[in-house]
């Protein structure tokens, strides 16, 4: 099976086990995705959806933020950790929005990437989710997931194995595919316990299971580790 074969037959399998997959992070305007996804480093998607209730409480809208001071943005979303580079980051980024687009965020991806705190992984978010461009998020979930899988080999660099999974991925399930590995790496293929192989709907072929399973055959075969 090479690496596109198996790649199509994943997402095939993917989208039957979590056919509603979506962001877990909760918007409803593209500007508040931008300010989520930068609070959810190093930090849960579920406490970034309590914080930004009381964020936007304060400020409601681009220009709100955008006339905040850094340290009143901080005193908000320190639960989220590192907030005095999220809040100068946040800060930053909404008085460009407002400055140079009009309250509006970019459908750009490289002005995207100029944006304070814009990384590709965020880029690509906001690019798959906002704006239905083809777009793959390497979140950590991602790039276990495929290295476990067999999509890429032993790459932990985010650029890395974006570019390789755009040799193997559809443009157009990009952003599904990868919102799916999200629901199946915390639901399964996870990373603080053992992966629950048993119950895996890819444990067939995935490279990691079938090194198991033959190193298994070895062993019996042979009576030796």
């Amino acid at each position: 099976m090479t690496k596109k074969q198996r790649a199509l037959e994943v997402i095939d399998r993917l989208k039957k086990e979590y056919p509603d997959a979506g962001c877990s992070l909760e918007y409803n305007e593209a500007w508040k995705l931008l300010v989520s996804v930068r609070l959810a480093a190093q930090c849960t998607d579920a406490r970034v959806n309590v914080v930004v209730e009381k964020l936007y409480e304060k400020f409601p809208d681009v220009d709100a933020l955008a006339e905040a001071s850094a340290e009143e943005i901080e005193e908000i979303v320190r639960p989220c950790g590192l907030g005095k580079s999220k809040a100068r980051d946040i800060n930053a980024c909404m008085k460009i929005l407002k400055e140079q687009y009009g309250g509006n965020v970019p459908k750009d991806f490289d002005a995207l990437l100029k944006l304070p705190g814009v990384g590709r992984k965020s880029a690509n978010l906001i690019m798959g989710d906002v704006f239905g461009e083809p777009a793959i998020v390497t979140d950590t979930h991602c790039i276990r997931l495929c290295n476990r899988i067999g999509l890429v080999d032993g790459i932990k660099e985010p650029k890395k194995v974006e570019m390789e999974l755009w040799k193997i991925i559809p443009p157009k399930e990009g952003s599904d595919f990868c919102h799916r590995l999200v629901y199946h790496g915390r639901e399964v293929c996870t990373a603080r316990t053992s992966p629950y192989c048993h119950k895996c709907c890819l444990h067939d072929i995935c490279k990691k299971t079938g090194i198991k399973v033959n190193e298994k055959k070895s062993i019996e075969k042979t009576g030796t580790i």
